[in-house]
C-alpha cells in the first residue's frame, strides 16, 4: 500500500498499515486493531500532540525509571509493531529490562515479538516461553504469566497500551506502574502510579530525550521531580483539556 506524504493523516495511516501487516504476520491480534482505533479517538481530543500535562508525566516517569533498582518495560503486539526501536532505546537509556507480555498469549506470538525486539537492538528479551513461569496474584488472564527475572522481581513496570486489571494487580504487588494510555478515565490511567496520556509513538521518543538530560541529575534531584508530580491532579487537568477541545 502506497500512502502519499501529502495526506493530512499520513503518519496515522502509516501506523495503521503497520498494525494490519502485524496482524497478517501473526504478532498483532484483531482486538489490537480495535484498541488502536479507540486510542486514536482519544488522541483527537488532545489535538494529536503532546500536551504540557503529558510531558510532565513523561518527565516524572523517566525520573521514576532512573530511580528504580529493577525497572521493566512490558511489550505487547501493538507496541512491538509501532515503536520497537524506540522501546529498546528507552530501555537502554534508563537501564530497564524488556519483557513480552500478551493477553492472547501463544509461543508463536512471543517468539515473533522477541525477534522484532532483537532486530531492533534488544540483547535479552524476558517473558518468552517457559521463562514466564510465575503468575501475578489475583489475575486470571494469560497476562498473569511473567518472568521471575523480569516483571515478577521488578520494582517499577512500564506498561504501554495496557489492561487495567493487570495494572491493579501489579500495584497490589507493591510495584510502581507507569502507564501510557490515551484514555485518562480508564482504569489503567486511574490506577497507575504515573499515567502518560499521550500516543506511544510520541511519548516514548519524548522519554528518550528526557532520559538524556535527567541521567545527569543525582537521585535527590530526580526524587524532587517525582515528588512534585501529582497523578490525580494531572489526569483531572487533561480531562478538562479534552472537554475544552470538544466545545
Amino acid at each position: 500500500m502506497k500512502i502519499s506524504k501529502s495526506h493530512p493523516r499520513y503518519e496515522s495511516l502509516i501506523y495503521r498499515h503497520r498494525l494490519v501487516i502485524g496482524m497478517k504476520k501473526g504478532y498483532v491480534t484483531q482486538s489490537g486493531l480495535i484498541a488502536h482505533g479507540r486510542g486514536e479517538a482519544f488522541d483527537y481530543l488532545i489535538g494529536e500532540r503532546t500536551i504540557p500535562e503529558a510531558l510532565e508525566a513523561e518527565k516524572a516517569a523517566v525520573a521514576l525509571l532512573l530511580l528504580s533498582k529493577d525497572p521493566v518495560i512490558s511489550v505487547n503486539g501493538n507496541t512491538a509493531t509501532i515503536c520497537p526501536k524506540e522501546l529498546v532505546d528507552l530501555a537502554k537509556a534508563v537501564g530497564a529490562k524488556i519483557e513480552v507480555n500478551l493477553y492472547y498469549r501463544t509461543l508463536k506470538r512471543e517468539k515473533l515479538i522477541e525477534r522484532i525486539l532483537k532486530k531492533n537492538g534488544a540483547l535479552v528479551v524476558y517473558g518468552v516461553g517457559r521463562n514466564a513461569s510465575r503468575k501475578v496474584p489475583k489475575l486470571d488472564s494469560e497476562r498473569a504469566k511473567v518472568d521471575p527475572l523480569g516483571i515478577w522481581s521488578a520494582d517499577t513496570v512500564m506498561v504501554p497500551l495496557e489492561d487495567g486489571d493487570r495494572v491493579e494487580a501489579l500495584v497490589a504487588m507493591g510495584k510502581k506502574v507507569i502507564a501510557i494510555d490515551l484514555n485518562p478515565i480508564s482504569r489503567t490511567s486511574q490506577k497507575a502510579s504515573v499515567s502518560i496520556v499521550d500516543n506511544a509513538v510520541r511519548a516514548i521518543p519524548n522519554m528518550i530525550k528526557l532520559a538524556g538530560d535527567l541521567r545527569r541529575m543525582d537521585d535527590l534531584a530526580l526524587q524532587n521531580i517525582l515528588d512534585a508530580y501529582d497523578n490525580k491532579e494531572t489526569l483531572e487537568d487533561i480531562i478538562r483539556t479534552m472537554r475544552q477541545n470538544i466545545i
